[in-house]
């Protein structure tokens, strides 16, 4: 079986409470926002280069785009390359989104000393599970020991020292420090010699574009072609994918916008295998990020009556896409 993160594993379904259509009158499907609207409400997976830290490539991000504000998920040191999304303008605050998920990381530990590869292949499945992690001296955190659950570890090629493996783990979790444990427990030592991050949320390895191609779509849009950079752009709804996820009624999205609470009578469906405490995308009958909210109830409870299913945490979509008050036209109807 292929080795997935948590929320990789989780299939949900979409169940109907009320049965609704959207009017063309209000609102927008993500993909056919202009391309202006696009970067207001975007975020981009750049592949980090080596040297600059993840602060930077952000800030190059806001150059070439010509833009006042982004923001990044998930530190990487300047070392460190591979995935590292930048949300753009008014869509920074979804990195928070990404920062509790898991991570997969492609690593290259160097051994000081050689190990037979089958010793190898045992110690590193006992780092499987939940593993006890000291934070390295220089860190951002408080150094006090911590619990955290590696989901899988894949080697994929052994050459003499150098150990290359695919790891997926919890976040938080620091794959310097795992190398160093590993390392002692073959009692031969062992060092990072390189890290790639290959998944974030949805983002990954196949998703993600270099600074440079990054650089040169935007020229090509200032000459009028714009199909690059929309390859490159993506709209702030492909952030939550990994969410479990609410649809609203149009009638319902006005009040959320006022950051009014979410209840059962304005979900018109919603994905099964929802918790009590869970942090919930909340969209539009056309998919467009109204809000992100933490469930009340789980998807069960929310059906059976009306009641305050989900609690609004952080509004995305702007007031007045959707009037408070929308006019039953089924000719306007999609």
């Amino acid at each position: 079986m292929k080795n997935k993160l948590p929320y990789e594993a989780i299939k949900r379904k979409v169940v109907t409470n009320k049965k609704s259509k959207t009017s063309k009158e209000y609102g927008m499907h993500p993909e056919k926002r202009d391309i202006k609207e696009l970067i207001e409400h975007g975020i981009i997976n750049i592949n980090k280069p080596e040297g600059p830290t993840s602060h930077e490539v952000s800030s190059y991000v806001q150059k070439i785009l010509e833009i006042k504000k982004s923001g990044h998920s998930g530190t990487l040191d300047p070392k460190v390359t591979g995935v590292l999304p930048v949300a753009l303008s008014k869509a920074t605050r979804i990195v928070q989104t990404l920062l509790k998920e898991g991570k997969e990381y492609v690593a290259l530990m160097h051994l000081h000393k050689e190990v037979p590869q089958s010793k190898i292949h045992k110690v590193m499945r006992e780092f499987t599970g939940k593993i006890q992690q000291m934070p390295p001296i220089k860190s951002a955190v408080k150094r006090q020991l911590r619990i955290r659950e590696i989901y899988y570890i894949e080697i994929m090629e052994i050459k003499e020292k150098d150990v290359l493996f695919r790891v997926g783990c919890e976040a938080g979790t620091y794959i310097r420090k795992l190398i160093h444990d590993i390392g002692q427990k073959l009692n031969v030592g062992a060092h990072m010699a390189q890290l790639v991050r290959t998944k974030v949320g949805p983002f990954n390895d196949k998703n993600w574009h270099a600074l440079q191609d990054l650089k040169d779509a935007y020229e090509f849009y200032k000459e009028g072609k714009e199909e690059e950079l929309r390859n490159i752009v993506m709209p702030v709804e492909f952030s939550v994918q990994h969410l479990p996820k609410i649809w609203v009624l149009d009638t319902t999205v006005d009040a959320l916008c006022h950051g009014a609470d979410l209840y059962s009578n304005g979900i018109s469906k919603l994905n099964d295998n929802i918790d009590e405490n869970s942090q919930i995308a909340v969209l539009t009958l056309k998919d467009e990020l109204v809000c992100l909210g933490e469930s009340i109830l789980n998807n069960e409870d929310m059906l059976k009556e009306n009641k305050r299913a989900v609690k609004t945490t952080k509004v995305f979509m702007e007031i007045g896409e959707y009037p408070k008050f929308i006019k039953k036209e089924t000719k306007n109807n999609i």
